[in-house]
């Protein structure tokens, strides 16, 4: 039987099957938080309710619209029609247990979107931003102990390591002819030598831990990376949840996002690797194999972060076949020695824009 007026509507409530504006059959879900809440988690992830099924069961046969794709994957109802009558909510559901409803939804919301690998996250990025500072501190460490009246006949002053080590060094052994002549200044300068050294040790021990945390947190991933370049690569994704969600299209370029906007406006060839060009692999290979070492290397690291993520044991066969997938590519060359000619470098989008 045919009617195009009947429409079923899911509500956080229930369900409701309308005909026309008129509210014709009203299935009601049990009126407490929990089983409503239940009931919402079942409609995220494209479930049926008991409601739902037992209303499709009840208009089997006859043909309903809806606007919720679930619906429609069941083989019920067809997609389409506009809402315009106002729903109303059945007895015993108030705004207050609306409220607890949405409360315990985004309570739970809340619990399952941390990510533990949010800690490695900002290690990473102290460890950046300690990079930062000591670089700052040290070139001015080297700009203040050229000013020194030294010897022409010297060397010019080193590395910020080694000024400081000098400017220690000359402070422990008494020697009044380096530095400043007032001694306010040159104790001053000592703590700037001392300031630098210790941004050293703190990033030291950083970079320890974070070798030590990650085998625990993403063993797979740091199987083929490396624990550094597996954290780099957590915190440029935004975290294993987010990363093992990409494709590995997309881990392929993490970190050659400018280049890859170039190449959308036309300006720059598209990117071949990003972030991945630290892997020694990539770094010491040929410039026409990197390539395709990069593209083998992400499709290996999307398996290993959803393996990572789903808490998977240490899968030593994704290490084995991207060693067997290096040798095949090694073993084909770098190509035939002929010189391919340049051309030039478009947009993806430049067909769009012709002839306009």
């Amino acid at each position: 039987m045919t009617d195009p007026n009947l429409r079923i509507v899911p509500t956080w409530s229930g369900v409701v099957v309308l005909e026309g504006a008129k509210v014709l059959v009203t299935r009601a879900a049990p009126s407490d938080a929990g089983s409503l809440a239940a009931r919402m988690r079942a409609r995220r992830w494209g479930e049926l309710t008991p409601e739902e099924r037992d209303v499709l069961a009840e208009f089997a046969g006859r043909v309903l619209v809806t606007r919720d794709r679930r619906l429609v994957a069941s083989g019920g109802p067809a997609l389409g029609g506009v809402l315009t009558a106002r729903l109303p909510d059945p007895d015993g559901f108030s705004d207050a247990l609306r409220r607890e409803l949405f409360l315990e939804l985004a309570e739970e919301a809340l619990r399952t979107s941390w990510d533990p690998s949010i800690h490695v996250e900002e290690a990473i990025r102290s460890i950046e931003d300690l990079d930062a500072v000591r670089n700052s501190v040290g070139e001015r460490l080297v700009s203040w102990a050229a000013r020194d009246a030294i010897d022409p006949t010297d060397a010019e002053p080193g590395s910020a390591d080694a000024v400081a080590r000098a400017v220690l060094g000359s402070a422990s052994a008494g020697d009044p002819t380096l530095g400043p002549s007032d001694p306010e200044l040159t104790r001053g300068r000592q703590s700037l030598a001392e300031l630098y050294q210790s941004i050293g040790r703190v990033r030291g021990d950083l970079e320890r831990a974070v070798e030590q945390a990650m085998p625990r947190r993403a063993p797979n991933v740091v199987a083929l990376l490396g624990p550094l370049l597996s954290a780099r690569m957590l915190s440029l994704a935004g975290g294993l949840d987010r990363l093992a969600r990409l494709p590995a299209s997309t881990i392929q370029v993490l970190g050659a996002e400018k280049a890859f906007f170039e190449h959308l406006r036309g300006r720059a060839p598209p990117p071949r690797h990003g972030l991945l060009f630290l892997h020694p692999v990539i770094q010491g290979a040929p410039r026409r194999q990197r390539g395709k070492l990069a593209r083998s290397l992400a499709g290996k690291v999307a398996i290993a972060a959803r393996l990572d993520r789903e808490g998977s044991p240490l899968r030593p066969e994704l290490s084995a076949s991207f060693e067997s997938r290096t040798k095949a590519i090694r073993s084909a060359g770098p190509g035939d020695g002929t010189k391919r000619p340049r051309r030039g470098s478009r947009s993806p989008f430049h067909r769009t824009s012709e002839h306009r």
